[in-house]
């Protein structure tokens, strides 16, 4: 099923003479097949189908695009076990959890579909026209959210499935009505092409446009590169690494005509310890952070790397019995060569740090490619003027900042960068007695959690997935949830229209049955 050439469209193609492999880091060794990485041709015909492909795909019907999503998630399903070994095979990752990946994929593909059959999300406001109105009047103004045009996606190195090829990202541009093309990630392209296979499948089946989707390989950056210079690409959505994710953001806003990307890029999530959460379930917190900072080899996003607390015997016991916890957990296989480099290299950096010292850290014998974790401890002096132990190591790896008083922690709180999420452990009482706390560590997050863990992250309209640079290049959109096809949408009004000429979604008579903003009152009524 995997031929290891590029989905242009609807035809498959393999000109380039750059070829690689996917790797199983779980057995240390490469996968078989090859892939050839896309040509420069290859690209421009990519983005020449996905332009022409939009003048169609941005005014099909609601119910067909709607169709269209639920197609998709239909055939990735299709491909049961076949995308479950492929996906295993280059991630080393276990079969449930690439089921359990594919069920939120296929989930969010749903979601949207649901969205676009209702329809209200292109947020129709109409202003109707008052001739009468002295002295002047008032002219008739209709506006809705359009479709950008056509979007790159870069695949995740994290989520092979939920957050690549057709991941929320591509979900969320299909349902804004515009053709996707995938830059595959290089580390899970045989499960990039498997999905891409599934959504060629659907579009044809349900009559889209050829363009409407392409999946490029790529082995290094000159793919990505080309993608976002090209003219013909309007907006661009990747998750990863702040690196990248800024050279792609500094490439954008250098062309001629400027392009939004859209980039979450990593945090460190910090977690505040308050004295009575430390004093009445310190040890039952110990072990939950023990298992949050080591799930999936802290391979996510909104993995715990920074906890802090308030200098007292109840932190002595915490860091202590987090530690015995850590170090009892076995580690497991983390996701490529390189990703296990850079974290050990990441670890090696923080663990060398003045004034830093080892809380925990795991010491028995591993297979290669495994994660070992490490819990460091400093205190909030040394942390404060050492902006290096601020920064994240991607993987089971965290560091608790020992705090002189409340003072230094807010300090320290307003001094980092933007994260995703932020955590209080404690009591109602200490929230309401903390708002500057609270405040200042709204002013660096995107998403507050009280008395739990930031690992994990619900699907849902009320999610917020994203937060100040450089977690996320915009921190007003979310990459997560219905409300991120905002990203790949802009506001149209129509001035004196005649009304028969009106999208539906702005006509009279409302015939999508819509909620709508009808001088200034929600309404589903029509217009008499």
């Amino acid at each position: 099923m995997i031929t290891g050439k590029n989905h242009i469209g609807f035809d498959l193609s393999s000109e380039g003479t750059v070829t690689y492999k996917t790797f199983n880091p779980l057995i240390n060794l490469e996968n078989e097949q090859v892939y050839t990485e896309a040509s420069d041709a290859e690209v421009d015909r990519a983005v020449a189908l996905a332009s022409t492909a939009f003048k169609e795909f941005r005014t099909v019907d609601t119910s067909k695009k709607a169709e269209f999503l639920d197609t998709i998630a239909d055939e990735i399903l299709a491909l049961d076990d076949a995308l479950v070994q492929v996906y295993c095979s280059e991630t080393g990752l276990p079969e449930g959890r690439a089921k359990g990946e594919r069920g939120r994929t296929v989930g969010q593909l749903r979601v949207f579909a649901d969205l676009v059959r209702e329809g209200s999300w292109v947020d129709a406001t109409i202003d109707t026209e008052q001739p009468e109105r002295t002295p002047f009047p008032k002219v008739d103004l209709r506006k809705m959210m359009v479709p950008i045009g056509p979007i790159v996606i870069f695949g995740a190195s994290n989520f092979p499935l939920a957050y690549s090829t057709a991941g929320g990202d591509t979900a969320a541009a299909f349902a804004a009505g515009c053709p996707v093309i995938v830059k595959s990630h290089p580390m899970h392209a045989g499960t990039g092409e498997l999905v891409a296979s599934a959504i060629i499948k659907a579009a044809l089946k349900t009559g889209m446009p050829n363009g409407v989707f392409s999946n490029l390989n790529s082995s290094g950056i000159n793919v990505g590169v080309q993608l976002i210079k090209h003219p013909g690409v309007k907006g661009v959505g990747f998750t990863g690494s702040i690196r990248a994710g800024r050279a792609l953001f500094d490439l954008a806003s250098q062309r001629e005509e400027p392009i939004p990307v859209f980039a979450e890029m990593g945090s460190v999530n910090p977690v505040v310890a308050m004295p009575s959460a430390l004093l009445e379930k310190g040890n039952e917190w110990a072990k939950q952070y023990a298992g949050s900072i080591t799930l999936g080899a802290g391979q996510f996003c909104t993995n715990p790397g920074l906890i802090f607390g308030i200098k007292s015997t109840t932190l002595d016991s915490f860091i202590e019995t987090l530690g015995e916890e850590i170090e009892q957990v076995a580690p497991i296989c983390m996701l490529h060569p390189n990703i296990h480099d850079n974290f050990e290299k990441g670890k090696a950096t923080l663990s060398s740090q003045g004034g830093v010292s080892v809380a925990a850290s795991y010491e028995g014998a591993v297979s290669p490619n495994y994660g070992t974790q490490k819990v460091l401890t400093v205190n909030g002096a040394n942390f404060l003027k050492n902006p290096t132990l601020h920064k994240e190591v991607f993987g089971p790896f965290s560091v608790i900042v020992q705090c002189a008083d409340m003072k230094e922690l807010i300090t320290i709180i307003s001094g980092l960068e933007g994260q995703l999420t932020g955590t209080i452990l404690g009591n109602d009482q200490e929230l309401e007695s903390n708002p500057i706390l609270i405040e200042t560590l709204q002013g660096r997050v995107g998403r507050i959690i009280f008395n739990g863990v930031p690992t994990g992250v619900e699907v849902c309209p009320s999610m917020q997935h994203g937060g100040p640079y450089p977690a996320s290049t915009d921190s007003r959109f979310g990459a997560v949830g219905i409300h991120s096809i905002k990203r790949w949408v802009r506001p149209f009004a129509y001035q004196n229209w005649p009304d028969r000429t009106l999208p539906n979604a702005l006509k009279n008579s409302n015939p999508l049955k819509i909620s709508r903003l009808v001088n200034n009152k929600s309404t589903k009524d029509a217009i008499s």
